[in-house]
């Protein structure tokens, strides 16, 4: 779409630019100075051709040598042609040439995203014909034209950048909506295979309760504290969990050991690769754990990931009761 605006522009350019060289050289009467005038339209040929093509890195400002040689030639121009000419030829169709050939020179550094330049041959223009024809008639004779394709280009120009900002702000905000998209639908798949977990957790246990009308033998009832159990792992640390640490909480159970999971959000944005040495040094700790009871958090702190805290019994109140205390930090050593 862009590539395509702008090649429409640049041939309204070059064709309006060559409109005016052709007007200028129609003489209707021999100018006194033809060398200047010939000068006139080599030089503003020269600025135009350089305002329009000269883009040596695809981009829409124009560079600096372009601005510079467009300023010179929008002083230099209306000067030649009025020296070329005697002053009551000047008001001639060809003699006003310049008029429009220069505001279209001011409308290309806009355009080009140089509008100090554009403006400022602008007010070069309006000086320039106000001395040579006098204000009233150099408005009568399109300066006014002049002027307003300049208003023109600048409103127009002001209007596509903020579509285009407006544009990207929605692009922003179509790529955020579906980034939250795609994380909805990983929660769902998690949240999916969550319950069908549970389902395979749970569900033997329940389906032997209910055929042994809640009379269990004490396997049983082993059978069903440590689902219980897994089923409170797998809503309060799931991020903790992987094969190894299911084994080695479920061994720590069976051991008698009464262990508590937390994941606080602790581990968000954690690479995976990391996630994964934290979690086998997890069950690593587990599998050597002989404490009555071990607490395993995941907190948000700013270098430890994981804490794990084992207590003996009777030592709820009591701090010398610690007899397992270990930190998994957030960043390999």
């Amino acid at each position: 779409m862009r590539r395509t605006v702008r090649s429409i522009t640049t041939a309204l350019a070059l064709g309006f630019a060559l409109y005016f060289a052709a007007r200028a050289i129609w003489w209707i009467e021999q100018p006194t100075a033809p060398l200047f005038m010939v000068g006139a339209i080599a030089i503003y040929l020269a600025a135009i051709l350089t305002a329009v093509l000269a883009s040596p890195t695809g981009e829409v400002r124009m560079p600096i040598g372009a601005v510079v040689l467009a300023l010179l030639a929008g002083a230099a121009v209306p000067l030649l042609v009025s020296l070329a000419l005697q002053p009551p030829m000047r008001s001639a169709p060809f003699a006003t040439w310049y008029i429009g050939a220069t505001g279209l020179l001011a409308v290309v550094c806009i355009v080009r995203r140089s509008p100090l330049a554009g403006w400022s041959i602008l007010a070069i223009l309006i000086v320039a014909a106000s001395l040579s024809l006098g204000i009233g008639q150099a408005f009568t004779l399109g300066l006014v034209g002049s002027i307003t394709w300049v208003v023109v280009a600048q409103l127009l120009v002001l209007f596509w950048d903020r579509a285009v900002r407006d544009t990207e702000r929605l692009a922003d905000i179509q790529r955020a909506v579906s980034a939250w998209h795609a994380t909805q639908l990983v929660r769902q798949r998690e949240r999916r295979v969550r319950a069908q977990r549970a389902l395979a957790i749970a569900g033997p246990v329940l389906t032997r309760t209910v055929a042994a009308h809640g009379e269990l033998t004490e396997q049983e009832r082993l059978d069903a504290r440590l689902a219980e159990g897994t089923l409170r792992d797998e809503l309060r640390g799931a991020s903790l969990l992987n094969d190894a640490v299911r084994r080695a909480i479920s061994d720590a159970r069976l051991r008698g050991i009464v262990v508590t999971v937390f994941e606080e959000g602790g581990l968000d944005g954690t690479e995976e690769s990391r996630l994964n040495e934290i979690r086998d040094e997890l069950a690593a700790v587990l599998s050597r754990a002989r404490s009555n009871r071990v607490i395993i958090r995941a907190g948000r702190d700013e270098h430890i990931a994981v804490t794990i805290v084992g207590r003996a019994a009777g030592g709820a109140h009591d701090d010398d009761a610690v007899d397992l205390w270990h930190e998994i930090r957030r960043v390999a050593e």
